[in-house]
Formats: structure tokens, sequence, C-alpha cells
């Protein structure tokens, strides 16, 4: 019987799943896209053998909570995530998404945080994913569709509530959305674009999503002195709306709230005995988004990533800034508006609990359009497995992969990723878990991460010994619904 050839055999690795299991040893065979075979070590023959000796390998990391809709089109080799082990980003979130949105003549906080005006040129979920495809990009992109987004496309004053024609458009765009694959809704309360939009509004569309299978991500109204009413909210949105409820980058910010993760953690415990709801969480005490006079306090650290008036103040402290122009903080942030910020709002204490809460996934919520980005951006997800894992011992490695892996997968209906099996994606990367490491710091943020050596998307090599190939093998992942015989 002539011996089976591979395209690719990654030998002698030890292999995490994804399951949150134990590792076991063993070579895994891919043929075209997927994983043909799992076998006992130095077994299986391949035209490309990786020898993954001394290395672990996981299912390729699924980066839940992202801000790549713009820079997965015009920098499609996505390096800041492909060094991370990333193979699959979800877009859209926070209520920002670039579609749908065509021909408006102001371009407002937050959907600038993602795009100037000219970058909003698509009138449907469905162009959109066409634009995706052809770029071509090296990771897998999943797609939420924005609340905000809806807002400013069909709202007349979005300072106040929608009127009922305007749901009803907000309704249609949606269901077309959905009805292209999209994931589902995401809503970011919290922004000027949507703040005045009541839960009867976030009802009447997540009903939509969840009549086509999808999910609802929330940025709550207020992660602040009301993030329990705000948690409630986005809770009773989903229970009336009746679909899964992901939380948004969970935290309590703020000095007045620090401490409190052991109130909302119990919270979303009990409401997960009634209803579907996730959450995701970024390894870092700071937070990052448009600079807000109205969340500049004097007290915490802020540190400017970019402003349109005054670009060179990018990477300096809000502090030294208003110093500098003899004014206070809050006068400074006006003067750089529209810019945007990293706050240094929460503790570390709340962050690890969010952390080691087990139906917690990993986002890095990047913004990788500022010119001081957020370390997340390059590092959220070997910082977990190098400081969180390894330093610090949260968990094992195998329950952080889990976290990024088959968790995020199972919350976003991505059948056949985030598991080592036959069968499933080649999503994979390969790394020393004793060297794996963030480089990214505040000060210096466009580092990539340590330790990530080998990385494959669908089957392609996209990152080998630690450089990448510009092999970019990403798909478009559609909802996995039957009503619509949708796949990958």
């Amino acid at each position: 019987m002539p011996e089976v050839t591979y395209d690719v055999v990654i030998s002698n690795a030890q292999v995490y799943d994804g399951s949150g299991c134990a590792p076991y040893p063993a070579d895994i065979g891919i043929r075209g896209q997927k994983i043909a075979a799992i076998a006992t070590p130095a077994s299986l023959s391949g035209q490309q053998i990786i020898d993954a000796k001394g290395m672990a390998v996981a299912p390729g990391f699924i980066d839940v909570h992202t801000h790549d809709d713009r820079v997965v089109l015009q920098q499609p080799a996505m390096q800041p995530k492909l060094t991370q082990g990333v193979t699959t980003v979800i877009t859209g979130n926070c209520g920002i998404s670039l579609a749908p949105l065509k021909a408006i003549t102001a371009m407002p906080a937050p959907l600038s945080l993602i795009g100037t005006q000219k970058d909003y040129q698509f009138a449907s979920v469905a162009e959109y994913a066409t634009a995706v495809t052809n770029a071509e990009p090296a990771v897998n992109v999943g797609m939420l569709i924005g609340h905000s987004t809806l807002r400013v496309n069909a709202v007349a004053d979005w300072t106040g509530p929608a009127n009922t024609t305007e749901i009803s458009d907000m309704q249609t765009l949606l269901a077309e959305g959905m009805q292209a694959g999209a994931l589902g809704f995401s809503s970011g309360l919290f922004y000027q674009t949507s703040k005045a939009a009541g839960n009867d509004e976030v009802i009447a569309l997540a009903t939509i999503a969840a009549k086509a299978g999808g999910v609802y991500t929330s940025h709550i109204r207020d992660e602040y002195n009301g993030v329990m009413d705000a948690l409630a909210e986005a809770c009773d949105a989903g229970q009336a709306a009746q679909l899964p409820v992901i939380l948004s980058h969970h935290k309590c910010a703020g000095p007045a709230n620090w401490g409190r993760t052991t109130e909302t953690l119990a919270y979303i415990s009990e409401r997960r005995r009634s209803q579907a709801v996730g959450l995701d969480a970024y390894p870092y005490a700071a937070g990052s988004t448009v600079l807000d006079p109205d969340y500049v306090d004097g007290v915490i650290r802020i540190l400017v990533t970019f402003s349109e008036p005054y670009p060179a103040m990018s990477g300096r402290d809000l502090a030294d800034i208003a110093a500098e122009w003899q004014v206070d903080q809050k006068e400074a942030a006006r003067r750089l508006h529209p810019a945007g910020a990293v706050y240094f709002q929460m503790r570390e204490d709340d962050v690890q609990r969010v952390l080691s809460y087990p139906h917690t996934m990993i986002g890095s919520d990047g913004l990788p359009h500022d010119e001081h980005p957020h370390p997340r951006l390059w590092g959220a997800f070997p910082r977990v497995l190098g400081h969180y894992v390894r330093e610090e011992k949260l968990f094992s490695l195998a329950e952080a992969i889990r976290r990024m892996t088959s968790l995020s997968a199972d919350h976003f209906g991505l059948k056949q990723r985030g598991r080592i099996a036959c069968g499933c994606w080649a999503d994979l990367m390969l790394f020393d878990p004793a060297t794996i490491s963030d480089a990214a710091t505040f000060a210096q943020p466009k580092q990539a991460a340590k330790g990530v050596l080998w990385v494959l998307v669908n089957g392609a090599i996209a990152m080998a010994e630690g450089k990448l190939t510009g092999k970019r093998a990403g798909k478009v992942l559609r909802r996995q619904d039957e009503r619509y015989n949708r796949n990958d």
C-alpha cells in the first residue's frame, strides 16, 4: 500500500488542541486547506515538513474584538496579528463597522477611529465582503454590523432617538447584512452616535440579528459608576431579542470603581443561568478610544494616540501637553480634538479577575490606524501566554489557549475553527512556550511579539521561522446557518 503524503506535515509537536485539555505529542498532516491526519510523532510524510520539536502547536488564535475593518483592505499582510499567532479577526465591534455606510458629509467619532470619509464607501455588507475577498488578507475575517454605523446612515438626527421609520430602515440594512453573512450586530451605547438610543431601539435591531442566527455584542453604555445598570441593559436586550450576548472588553473603569469586578462577574454568572452571555477582555490595565474631555479627570494618566490638529502630540501624556500649553487637561483635550487616547483607567487585580473568569475570551481591541497605538494591537495574545500564564500563573497554558480558540469559535458560530481535529480548517500557530511574550510597550507599541515561529492560515504558511512569507490565504467567514446555506 503506497505511503500517504500530505501537503504539509507538522512533526514532533506538543499539540494543544483548543479544548483546554493537556497537550499530547503528535504529527499533524495537512491536505489542501484542512487538517487531514493526526498521528503518532514522526509517522507522517509530507511534501513539506515543519519540525516542531520543542514547540507547541495550537489552533490559530481568534481575535474576537478588533477594529480591523479598514486595515484588512489597505494593509492585508496583517503583520500585527500574524506575529501574535492570530489567524481570524472579528471586525465591526463597539457599534462601529465600515459597512453599510456610503456618501456622508461628516465623519463623527467614533466612526473616525476606523476610517475617514472616503473609506466609508460600502453601501452594503455584501459590497464590503467582496472588497475583503478581493484584497486577499492574510487572516480570516468575520464581520459584525455596527449600531452607530446604521444610525449615521439612517437617522436624520443621531443625537436623538430614532423614529419608527428610521428603525425600520436600520432593520432593513441589518437584515441585508445578515443575509450577506455577517456574524451579528454590535452596539456602542457609550458613544455619542448611539447614546440617545433606548434599549427598545437596540432590541428592535438585535431581533433581526437573532432571526438570522447571529449574536449581539455590546460595548455597554457605562463602564464607570453605572456599570451594573449598563450590564443589565445589555443582558436584557439579549434576553428580549432571544440571542446570545457578548459583553465587550469587560472592565470597571475609573478609581471609584476599582474592585467592583467581584460584583460584575457575580452578576454575569447569575445572568448566565437563564441566558447565553459571554465576554471578552484584553490583558492590560489601560484602554484606548477617542479622547473625550468628559473622561479627563486629572487623576488617571492619559496618553495621546493621535491628534488631527496636532499630530506631533501622538505618544505624549496629556498632562505634559497641558502643562506645556499652560491649560488644564480638559482644555488640552478639547484643543487636541479630534484625537484618540490611552486611558490608564483600570486596576491590575480587576484585570486579573476578569481574565481568570472561565468564560472570558481574549480580544485585542487594537486600533490599527492610531499613530501611536495601544500596545495591545501587537501584543495582546502573547502577553496572555507569557505574562499571565508563565509568570503570573493565572491559569494553565492549555486553558489560555482555549480562551483564544474554541471558546471564541463557539461563541461566534465558527464551525471547524478554533480546534485541532481532523476535518477542521488548518489555522495553526507554532510557538515556544518558554519564550513567547509581548514586546510592544506603551512607549514603543509597534513591536512584534517574541516566540511565535510559524503560522498557517487555511493550510498556507503565512509565517515561517518568525518571518512573514507573503502568503495571504484568509477568507471571509460568513455566518454558518443552514437556513442560508452559508459556509466558509
